[in-house]
């Protein structure tokens, strides 16, 4: 028997919308997963006992006391997160950060708290000055340049000293993220010249000077005290293949993995660094301004919270993200179940 509808039998062949049809059909061709374990999560550190003080920009986080890690490392293995990132936020901040190399810093005693309570935890650290100085940038400031900025060469030094005494207090990795030229080279010889060879550095190696911060700042009580970031950190509107050389230059130093910052504005930036350097581990930071606005948003019931920061994460994968340190990290785990 003839076709009644010869015309329309061949037009159109090729119907994408076949594969979107059944649920099973759309998990059956997915290239892109969220798994609890691409996650890691920021957590900030300040003294005391029985401190968990919340931070008003990024509802659900807070500034804890090292005794209270147990409590979120139960939540991590449970979870079965990637691990976490520790942030200090000392008692006394001075000129030079002396906190932060401290055998008895903040972050020094956090570390000790979450290797006795679960030593089977990743706990990676960030390595920076801007949480300890009572200025609020990231190292040693001078006027050599005709203006105040940080002394990037003495930096070193002090960055190479911070990532040692985190080394000697259990770190696991250790992440710098001043954008200081040569941290990764000097912090490398320094863990290697004392026995900490075995010990991966996360690099930092593409950070904007962003405006997504702001939470951030009121979270680890690190808002610079005049100026701003812009002679370190990286110009958004720079060329965008500037992030290679800064990949570059950290891998040539020694970098074990990498990482963009912020993520969502700079979803680009994450792929061209991807197609850059395969086989590269590559982090993106989800970061407080793209936490927090969302929070906000979704508070008003303006937009849903869970299908947008799974989407949003999704999208960080998407564009080439090994692993994701986000605020959703407990969350996104959760809705995921």
């Amino acid at each position: 028997m003839a076709d009644p509808h010869p015309s329309s039998a061949s037009f159109p062949a090729t119907r994408l919308r076949r594969l979107r049809q059944h649920p099973a059909i759309r998990r059956l061709v997915q290239e892109t997963h969220l798994v609890p374990a691409n996650f890691i999560l920021p957590l900030f550190i300040r003294g005391g006992h029985n401190v968990r003080l919340p931070i008003s920009s990024m509802p659900g986080h807070a500034q804890i006391s090292p005794d209270q890690l147990a409590a979120e490392l139960d939540d991590v293995q449970r979870l079965g997160l990637g691990g976490v990132i520790l942030f200090g936020v000392p008692a006394v901040k001075d000129a030079v950060g002396s906190d932060s190399t401290s055998d008895r810093g903040i972050v020094q005693q956090a570390l000790a708290a979450a290797k006795k309570a679960a030593p089977d935890v990743l706990v990676m650290t960030d390595v920076c000055f801007c949480e300890y100085t009572d200025h609020g940038h990231c190292g040693l400031i001078n006027d050599k340049t005709g203006r105040v900025d940080v002394d990037n060469d003495a930096t070193l030094e002090m960055l190479a000293a911070q990532a040692l005494s985190h080394a000697l207090a259990g770190a696991d990795m250790v992440a710098p993220s001043g954008m200081m030229d040569g941290m990764i080279g000097a912090i490398r010889r320094r863990l290697d010249a004392h026995g900490f060879n075995h010990l991966p550095i996360m690099s930092y190696a593409v950070k904007y000077a962003s405006a997504f911060y702001g939470p951030f700042r009121e979270a680890a009580e690190s808002t610079p005290q005049f100026g701003d970031r812009r002679s370190y950190q990286m110009d958004p509107a720079a060329d965008p293949h500037q992030a290679i050389r800064e990949a570059e230059l950290d891998l040539a130093e020694g970098a074990d993995m990498l990482m963009v910052k912020p993520a969502l504005p700079y979803l680009d930036i994450l792929r061209i660094v991807r197609d850059h350097f395969p086989g590269v581990p590559l982090a993106a930071y989800n970061v407080s301004g793209e936490y927090s606005m969302v929070k906000a948003a979704a508070e008003r019931g303006w937009i849903d919270e869970r299908a947008v920061a799974l989407e949003s994460l999704l999208a960080m994968r998407r564009a080439g993200a090994s692993m994701i340190l986000t605020y959703w990290a407990k969350q996104a785990a959760q809705w995921l179940r």
